[in-house]
């Protein structure tokens, strides 16, 4: 599968602050916009090493060698090979099979990567079972941010694979079928529900550590987990209603046909007094005449009655693909408002970092003067 972010390094330039460096443009190309990021060299070298402690072995590239006796600021080749072989560098880790390193906050954060873009591999697999497993499996909680949002994310998949195991369930034509659907639904929610208590300890741990949100944030994330509690106990709830009239329809089923009772029955009484009470031909058992049943006999009245079943039942079929459509509407519009959030998000952390570098240089000139 194609990475979902493009890595390029057009060109490199030099800045002249605190002193004379050479700084390399790094070009990211997201599905839904692009972006450039600036980086020197030692800044490569900080990336390396933490993504080998982070993960416990190197990365599958190597870094372009270190120059003792030249410069880059004076030196155009050295430049141009220095630049090919850094962009090398970032290009095999984002295409390696092998995921462990682009899954770490510190990959995302060296290119400012949005936590959208950590891609789910079975290295993260098992780090979230362990988190699911409980207190007891000896894990600390979830008090890095980023890996909060990411198991948030894997709490979304099972809440929106609970929703197509019931619409499935609703749409089965067959016992069977609709017990294999629902079963998957109640296995999804059951994770969704043991997901939901490992991100509730999360977030107060989060509160607790030194990697401190703001308040706007720790909000956000309590509003994310009110809705995703509200989602699982309606769909609990959706999944215990289907099942109620699943044993609703299996006892209607179960009553023999009204028509061939009510024979059985008449037949018995004319029987038993010895055909002395017969009923009227022609005339009605139950119900009351109408205009339309009056010309009918029994089975034009069932034909009749079934006729207008049928016709309910497209009427409530209708009614249900409006409201599936509206449900998918709504889902993407809120699927798109979490991009939205995420990018603004992220303009205001470059407007917190620009703001800092301002206030660096307002101290530097408030020196010089």
């Amino acid at each position: 599968m194609a990475p979902t972010v493009e890595i390029s390094i057009p060109n490199a330039s030099t800045r002249s602050e605190p002193k004379l460096h050479t700084i390399y443009n790094i070009t990211l190309r997201l599905p839904l916009r692009s972006y450039n990021v600036q980086k020197r060299y030692s800044d490569f070298v900080d990336l390396h090493s933490s993504l080998a402690s982070v993960t416990g072995q190197s990365p599958p590239a190597t870094l372009p060698a270190k120059s003792w006796f030249s410069r880059t600021v004076n030196n155009p080749e050295l430049t141009e090979q220095r630049r090919q072989g850094l962009e090398t560098y970032l290009q095999t880790i984002n295409t390696t099979p092998d995921t462990r390193w682009r899954n770490t906050s510190v990959w995302r954060a060296f290119l400012n990567l949005p936590s959208s873009f950590a891609s789910a591999n079975s290295s993260k697999a098992d780090t979230l079972h362990s988190f699911v497993a409980g207190p007891t499996s000896g894990n600390a909680p979830i008090t890095d941010p980023v890996l909060w949002l990411d198991c948030h994310r894997d709490l979304k998949t099972h809440l929106h694979d609970a929703r197509l195991h019931l619409t499935t369930r609703d749409q089965a034509s067959t016992p069977q079928k609709q017990h294999e659907a629902g079963a998957a639904a109640k296995s999804s929610l059951v994770k969704a529900g043991s997901m939901i208590g490992v991100l509730d300890e999360g977030l107060t741990g989060i509160q607790k550590s030194s990697q401190k949100l703001g308040e706007g944030e720790l909000r956000r994330r309590k509003d994310l987990m009110a809705s995703a509690r509200k989602d699982k106990d309606s769909l609990e709830s959706l999944l215990s209603a289907m099942t109620q009239k699943s044993k609703l329809d299996s006892a209607v089923a179960a009553i023999p046909d009204k028509a061939n009772l009510l024979s059985s029955t008449a037949a018995s009484t004319t029987g038993s007094s010895g055909g002395g009470n017969k009923p009227k031909s022609g005339g009605r058992v139950l119900g009351k005449e109408t205009a339309e049943t009056r010309e009918l006999d029994n089975q034009g009245v069932l034909q009749l009655q079934k006729q207008r079943m049928a016709e309910q039942d497209l009427d409530v079929e209708e009614l249900r693909k409006i409201v599936q459509r509206q449900r998918e509407l709504g889902t993407q519009i809120h699927d798109e408002l979490e991009v939205q959030n995420d990018l603004l998000r992220m303009v205001d952390e470059d407007v917190d970092r620009v703001k800092g570098k301002i206030d660096v240089a307002k101290k530097r000139v408030g020196k010089i003067s």
